[in-house]
């Protein structure tokens, strides 16, 4: 048996911190029986896309997810990203050879289209319209465990300036969570044998995001009462994720192959996407007048965060997730855009309007080599208003992942930002293109996800440590799956990282 436990987005420098500090005391002993792999993971560019790698064994280039809210070229708009196929997860592709799977909570995922041989179940210890929403195989799981341990909360995120009440509400949901997991896994693990066991600590995520530090709260509800609570909620959900794998750890049998792993990092936000698109407007049409823009995020700073949470609340979930993909991208001129700024919220991705790839493109794409060259040198004149660098750099997407049979859905440019915090950043200026002035506060994240810091804890029981020859990837949790349960992989992109 091997069962994987994701602690999912997990700070580095906040592990280390905590271990050192003996509030860790779970990762700890498994750190001293088993190895830690620092894994190349598409987070790199592509934070939201490693969830689809990480549980399918297949690379970002062929599957093509990497946001929530993603364009498609056909429609020339963005959708919802359930609209796009997804890759078979692991499970899915291990249950035709009989292969029984436990799974609690995987973060970005949806129901398999064939019940694999199993339970999985989702939105269980929090529940999200965008990212953990609730389905389960087989139906009335997620009821049976209701019955026994109560509903779960929600956490929808909205973007913009939080409340101190609000946060304080978010923090005791968070802290429950991880236990939440614990009681699903054991209790289901009692049922009957199998084969992997695949839980998911999303708390950690969102705690992350949340409460990395309180600047992303209105401070005049943030009395000195909410603050000392407040300021020690990221460090407390740690420890109630490490006591959470603790009582797991313990229910499982002791010949049992273990893997902690994180997919992605979180550090500080250093994000500056929210004014990527009027960067980019002033780029390519610096002559244009602007009272508006068709960005999102205008309309987010114009609409206060709680009325735009009791207007989503009260709609439908797949209506309102149409909506708010409707609205990305609202009112393009398409036939005199070049280059629009792709939705994103922690790297800047920007995508050419080429014609032959997007439904209504006019860009050439002997013409799109120089476009870019001409966005990328435009980015890099605009700096932080207090005068630091705000770009670190640009990549060109289709020099790293242009071969992939999706790679088209992908952005054509992923803006890197310099590492520097911006959660109190007002604005960008550019002696070329003029003041670029952030609207609102942007996401209202005071920590995001860092270019690295994935990482696979490997723990063995009747299985032994892979002779492993180059650095790993987070392919290879996949592949590692399918190599224990004695699966052939040779289709698979990755190598195992343990072997029967």
């Amino acid at each position: 048996m091997l069962t994987v436990l994701q602690f999912d987005a997990a700070s580095a420098s906040t592990l280390e911190r905590l271990a050192a500090e003996g509030r860790l005391p779970t990762l700890s002993a498994l750190r001293e029986r088993g190895v830690q792999h620092a894994l190349h993971a598409p987070a790199t560019q592509f934070a939201a896309g490693a969830q689809y790698t990480l549980y399918s064994g297949i690379p970002i280039e062929e599957h093509g997810l990497f946001y929530p809210f993603q364009w498609d070229p056909a429609d020339q708009r963005v959708h919802y990203m359930e609209h796009f196929e997804a890759p078979p997860t692991i499970w899915e592709q291990l249950g035709p050879h009989g292969v029984r799977t436990l799974a609690v909570d995987p973060y970005e995922s949806r129901p398999p289209t064939v019940q694999p041989p199993g339970t999985l179940v989702c939105g269980w210890q929090l529940n999200d319209r965008v990212v953990l929403r609730s389905w389960d195989r087989p139906t009335g799981s997620l009821r049976r465990l209701q019955k026994v341990f109560g509903a779960p909360e929600p956490v929808d995120e909205v973007f913009g300036l939080h409340r101190a009440a609000e946060m304080l509400r978010l923090r005791r949901r968070l802290l429950a969570a991880p236990g939440r997991v614990a009681e699903a896994t054991t209790l289901l693990l009692g049922d009957e044998e199998v084969d992997l066991a695949w839980s998911t600590f999303c708390a950690a995520h969102v705690a992350g995001h949340q409460f990395w530090d309180l600047s992303q709260i209105d401070p005049s509800g943030l009395d000195d009462d909410a603050v000392r609570v407040l300021s020690t909620a990221l460090d407390d959900v740690y420890a109630e994720v490490d006591r959470a794998i603790g009582r797991i750890v313990d229910a499982l049998p002791p010949d049992g192959d273990l893997m902690v792993i994180s997919p992605v990092g979180m550090e500080i936000n250093t994000s500056r996407a929210d004014m990527l698109p009027e960067m980019l407007d002033r780029i390519l049409s610096p002559e244009r007048e602007r009272s508006e823009s068709s960005s999102i995020w205008w309309l987010r700073a114009a609409v206060p965060p709680g009325f735009r949470a009791a207007v989503a609340g009260a709609l439908p979930a797949g209506f309102a997730l149409d909506l708010t993909s409707r609205l990305e991208m609202r009112g393009v001129d398409w036939s005199a855009t070049r280059a629009f700024a792709h939705p994103a919220e922690n790297q800047g991705y920007i995508r050419l309007n080429l014609r032959g790839r997007e439904r209504d493109g006019i860009v050439d794409a002997a013409d799109a080599p120089a476009l870019m060259d001409e966005i990328v040198d435009g980015l890099m004149t605009f700096r932080d208003l207090d005068g630091g660098e705000a770009v670190a750099g640009v990549a060109r997407v289709g020099e790293h992942f242009g071969h992939g049979s999706r790679a088209h859905l992908l952005p054509d440019l992923v803006v890197r930002w310099t590492d520097t915090p911006t959660t109190a950043l007002d604005g960008v200026r550019s002696e070329r293109y003029g003041t670029v002035m952030r609207r609102g506060v942007g996401s209202g994240r005071s920590g995001n996800h860092t270019e690295g810091d994935a990482w696979a804890l490997v723990v063995p029981g009747a299985s032994q440590h892979a002779d492993v020859r180059r650095r790993p990837h987070l392919e290879d949790v996949a592949a590692t799956v399918a190599a224990v349960t004695g699966v052939d992989r040779t289709d698979m992109a990755g190598e195992p990282l343990l072997v029967p």
